[in-house]
């Protein structure tokens, strides 16, 4: 009987830290919100570690493969990760989510309900991203092209920001996606706080205007439709942090070239909630060694981090940033080197204000070598980078608490 006891009660107990982990994981009800220079959920600091899987809504919508999409939450949730980026757009092509303008694939939605639905059951939060400045999953170009099929005078694709008829395309998208009514949860993606924020489009760029000035324009007209419809969640534009006209010494810390974007006046947007940057001196730097590459991400982050804080007043995250397998003298070693730096600006910048924190680029499942970049991490398949990532993770929930 005395054995019988024990063994019940070692039972309950581990029954109890079972719960006890369980609802750790369990996300808070509140929706995430910003104060002043930091992020806050339910009147506490939010810190967090994150990544990307821009895939996720793609692959969701094949049944045969839903199981990826929770084998990587299952990972990242493993590793303390808790915010996740992805696509909530696939314009016209393959598999596509909008097959022409106002005209959607059902199935494709479900798949992004799914998404949705286990990022709540893993306790995840997401930033969606609602449309591409890339031809990658239709983007600008299919915005133009469908506008010109149907008459309209367009012919470039940065006549997504001023022509009518394709920003009348972009909002019906926008609203389309707001008020869609999750078929496995029952709630209407505006209302769900599973949903840390939305994003206007990935890495705008605009290149017959390099001040900003054409994409101020736009980025003021979106942010407010957007707030129109949902005001409880935040919104971000998805930029790179390419500086431009408005304060002209910045732009020496740029890679030597402007985008069309302008970081400072851009991000000062009142609808704008946070600022973003995005760093891949392995791309943008290619000719320069990995020291002088180092050097650079150093002083993007700490001039953005810098930036943010005293002039626009919002809070940053450092939404991608990875090494690619595909780099000269790529090891290993080297890429998780490279996340450790990154890492320790983050957290250094984040134990002082202003940062939220980072979302690496960019997580896989196990056999999803179609959507290899360069860039993809299998944490199962990695246990250095997943060391690292989970140390990330623990010190930034750790500033929580601080």
């Amino acid at each position: 009987m005395a054995y019988y006891h024990r063994s019940s009660l070692l039972s309950v107990l581990f029954l109890l830290v079972a719960l006890v982990c369980e609802a750790r994981v369990l996300q808070s009800p509140g929706f995430v919100q910003t104060q002043n220079t930091q992020f806050v959920l339910d009147g506490s600091p939010f810190f967090f570690n994150g990544f990307n899987s821009y895939w996720m809504m793609n692959v969701a919508a094949d049944p045969s493969q839903k199981n990826k999409i929770s084998e990587v939450f299952g990972q990242a949730t493993a590793s303390r990760l808790s915010v996740c980026r992805t696509w909530a757009f696939n314009d016209g092509g393959n598999q596509a989510l909008q097959i022409s303008p106002g005209v959607y694939d059902e199935r494709v939605f479900q798949g992004l309900d799914f998404v949705i639905s286990e990022a709540k059951r893993y306790g995840v939060r997401l930033i969606l991203s609602l449309s591409n400045n890339y031809k990658d999953f239709g983007g600008r170009p299919q915005y133009v092209n469908w506008a010109k099929s149907a008459g309209a005078p367009v012919n470039k694709d940065d006549d997504f920001y001023t022509s009518e008829v394709v920003k009348g395309y972009y909002k019906n998208h926008v609203k389309r996606v707001l008020t869609r009514i999750n078929t496995i949860t029952r709630v209407a993606y505006k209302d769900d706080p599973t949903i840390m924020a939305w994003e206007l489009i990935n890495e705008p760029r605009c290149q017959v205007d390099y001040s900003g000035k054409t994409l101020n324009g736009w980025i003021q007209e979106m942010a407010t439709y957007v707030k129109s419809i949902d005001n409880k969640h935040l919104l971000t534009v998805g930029m790179e942090g390419f500086y431009g006209d408005s304060m002209p010494e910045k732009k020496a810390i740029n890679p030597g070239y402007q985008v069309g974007t302008d970081f400072i006046s851009n991000h000062l947007i009142k609808e704008i909630d946070f600022t973003t940057i995005h760093a891949y001196p392995d791309i943008w730097l290619s000719g320069k060694d990995d020291s002088s590459q180092m050097a650079f991400m150093q002083r993007w982050t700490m001039s953005h981090w810098t930036d943010s804080r005293t002039i626009i007043k919002k809070p940053m995250v450092f939404s991608e940033f990875g090494k690619s397998s595909k780099d000269p003298g790529y090891s290993l070693s080297a890429r998780d080197s490279f996340l450790n730096a990154v890492y320790t600006n983050i957290y250094n910048f984040a134990r002082n204000g202003g940062i939220g924190g980072g979302l690496v680029w960019q997580l896989m499942a196990e056999g999803m070598q179609s959507y290899d970049d360069g860039y993809e991490i299998v944490l199962s398949q990695t246990p250095s980078t997943s060391g690292l990532i989970t140390q990330q993770s623990n010190k930034m929930i750790a500033l929580d608490r601080v």
